[in-house]
């Protein structure tokens, strides 16, 4: 492996509790020749105390603008809005090659800075399959928060806990009714979470896929209490659910979870809201007759901070440690250079590639 300087960044979301690299895998790469500085981070699940113990360099929270021209920042949600010019190779989830609000502005500033964007939902093996994911605990959350909402135990506003915690909070008490509840998407890894947090509360998910997709059908869909959409499309197919489906007074549907969160996406298969919600006000009403309530927030993972830091971590190191200009990074340069294209962004001299 070439000589690579990591510098792991401070989260500007408030509620951002994860980190793409946790200290025990941290060690790792500072033992197997990698320079590591860690910012310090008042809310990352992991304190700065145990990456130093791990040998890396420590460094002020948002100090990564001044950091050498070599290092390449690693971090996981969005950046903040200054500098107008980004010069680094930064490796993060970008979400701004699909058309989303935003993204030629940050593609605009990483052409203006000479910086390159490795986008963490690319990085990719050659069958396309992804290599380091939080798909897992998005969907056990998404899952688990409708339960609970459905229910009506939903306690807001939300604040990050254990799987302990959280399980013991979806067991069913005697006098919970029953509910049915489908899931979309139910054999990926967001799917595979949301069915194993159903079962955890009691309830047998009904699981769709592919083939009970290709040909929706609708009034089924309806029929269910509890809706988790795990599918995130790379191409356009017809949506699950429209307006004219809400309003429909036959539908049984009254609590909708999305997981994927596309919204804003002209690839979105729930264009059925506008704005994602939070963990302030998680739940917002789509429809007050029959009542549906939407959960949709983009950082699920965040309130398992330490179990899904763990798992990512574990997969994103195997990449890390053969971080080279080829292979699944060099798929992820490639895919930056194409939404440039795609978006017309191609003034400025891409330097760090």
């Amino acid at each position: 492996m070439t000589e690579l300087h990591l510098w792991l960044r401070h989260e500007v979301r408030s509620t951002e509790r994860r980190t793409p690299l946790v200290p025990s895998d941290a060690r790792r790469l500072v033992e197997s020749g990698v320079t590591l500085t860690v910012e310090e981070s008042p809310q990352r699940i992991f304190p700065v105390e145990e990456y130093e113990a791990a040998g890396c360099r420590i460094a002020p929270a948002g100090s990564w603008v001044s950091a050498p021209s070599t290092a390449v920042v690693l971090g996981l949600k969005e950046l903040p809005e200054e500098p107008a010019e980004l010069t680094h190779r930064h490796i993060y989830f970008g979400h701004a090659y699909k058309g989303q609000p935003g993204a030629e502005a940050l593609l605009g500033r990483f052409a203006a800075g000479g910086g390159t964007l490795l986008d963490l939902e690319y990085l990719v093996d050659d069958n396309g399959r992804r290599l380091a994911a939080f798909g897992f605990w998005a969907g056990y959350l998404g899952a688990a928060l409708a339960v609970l909402q459905h229910r009506g135990r939903l306690v807001t506003p939300l604040t990050p806990s254990s799987k302990d915690e959280l399980d013991e909070a979806l067991r069913p008490d005697t006098g919970d009714e029953e509910f049915t509840a489908l899931v979309i998407g139910a054999l990926g890894r967001s799917g595979r979470g949301a069915r194993v947090a159903f079962g955890t509360a009691g309830v047998e998910a009904m699981p769709w896929d592919l083939d009970e997709t290709r040909e929706l059908d609708r009034p089924a869909l309806l029929a269910h209490d509890v809706l988790v959409n795990a599918v995130l499309a790379t191409t356009p197919i017809p949506p699950f659910l429209r307006d004219q489906d809400l309003d429909d007074p036959a539908r049984r549907l009254r609590t909708l979870c999305d997981v994927t969160v596309d919204v804003g996406s002209p690839l979105n298969v729930l264009p059925v809201y506008d704005r994602t919600t939070d963990w302030t006000e998680p739940v917002r009403r789509l429809r007050k007759e029959p009542p549906l309530d939407l959960i949709a927030i983009d950082n699920l993972p965040s309130l398992l901070p330490r179990e899904s830091s763990t798992d990512f971590s574990s997969a994103l190191l195997l990449q890390l440690l053969e971080f080279e200009t080829g292979g699944p990074w060099g798929r992820c340069r490639d895919r930056f250079h194409q939404a440039c294209r795609e978006l017309g962004v191609v003034e400025g001299e891409f330097r760090n590639v």
